[in-house]
């Protein structure tokens, strides 16, 4: 009699995705090398979050709005080179989302909302300065919280070395 598999097998149509935080870090280099070899091997689509800091420019509305679409340019030209690189690395568009907000809280919110999201991926800081606002955040508050396993790819990895362990 054959086992039975835990849970059934999931439709064709549903797919893993891996979820990448860009910002403008040294790390993220490191973090889209793990990330899109990984979903090269599980064959998995990528997805890339940018969050936009909430703006703290209140004295006159134009000054504060035009700083809002200074920062949404800069989110979608760093996306675009981004996704760019991911669709060289992978083969597939990635899923670009960008949030206005609180990074910690948007990110948790975006994992929540889309039950397609089956690993977060972050860039650790190698500087003294500890491993990022994020990071350490999602290590030390969340940790056991969050619905997906995260995986910290260490800033200071080489191209060889994350290719060894991805």
């Amino acid at each position: 009699m054959a086992d039975k598999p835990d849970k059934p097998a999931e439709p064709a149509s549903s797919q893993r995705t891996l979820l990448c935080v860009v910002d403008d870090s040294e790390e993220l280099s490191q973090a889209l090398r793990f990330a899109c070899r990984r979903a090269n091997s599980t064959n998995a689509r990528m997805a890339l979050l940018y969050v936009i800091p909430p703006t703290e420019f209140q004295h006159w509305a134009s000054v504060g709005d035009r700083m809002k679409e200074e920062a949404r340019e800069k989110a979608e030209e760093l996306l675009n080179v981004v996704a760019s690189l991911v669709q060289k690395r992978t083969g597939r568009t990635p899923v670009v989302y960008i949030r206005e907000g609180k990074s910690e809280q948007e990110l948790i919110t975006l994992i929540n909302e889309h039950e397609d999201i089956s690993l977060l991926i972050l860039g650790a800081s190698s500087g003294s300065s500890g491993p990022g606002p994020l990071v350490s955040y999602l290590l030390k508050e969340m940790a056991g919280k969050l619905r997906v396993p995260v995986t910290v790819v260490p800033g200071a990895l080489t191209d060889e070395q994350i290719d060894a362990i991805s």
